[in-house]
């Protein structure tokens, strides 16, 4: 997309989590970091991209934000979260490091030739997919990317 449709515009996405450090924990050792200036006892700010943000909030933070009671992730699916980065090898390393900081799979390796991608449960039972897309794909769309590449001979 070469055009924003809202330039500047920053995503926040809020998210409650039962045991705020320990939920730290685990997205740091998926290689996440989180800002100081947003993070405190009941909330962690975790940049996921350049204007993108989540943020973890403790039960008693979230229902301040939310007049509607929490649904538990582990039985209903309210949202899935989905994260890019930059190859295929990290799709795995993402994957793997979230299964040994205690996560739980989802779903096996997805490769859809364009896009490769990895599903995993974090500590609270939330939805999270981690991703790699060819840089070409999202400028020409999967189906004509896929058709270029059988065009060139490469898989799709």
């Amino acid at each position: 997309m070469t055009n924003p449709a809202h330039p500047g515009r920053m995503l926040f996405v809020n998210m409650p989590v039962a045991n705020l450090e320990r939920s730290k924990a685990f997205f740091a050792a998926l290689g996440f970091g989180f800002d100081p200036k947003f993070t405190d006892e009941g909330a962690a700010c975790m940049p996921v991209g350049e204007h993108a943000f989540v943020m973890l909030l403790s039960h008693e933070k979230f229902a301040q934000f939310s007049k509607l009671p929490m649904a538990d992730p582990a039985t209903h699916a309210l949202a899935l979260y989905c994260f890019s980065v930059s190859s295929r090898e990290e799709v795995d390393a993402v994957g793997a490091a979230a299964l040994a900081a205690g996560g739980s799979e989802a779903d096996g390796a997805e490769d859809q030739g364009f896009m490769y991608a990895r599903s995993f449960f974090d500590l609270d039972g939330h939805g999270w997919q981690v991703m790699w897309m060819d840089p070409a794909a999202p400028a020409q769309g999967p189906e004509a990317f896929a058709a270029s590449a059988q065009d060139a001979g490469a898989p799709a």
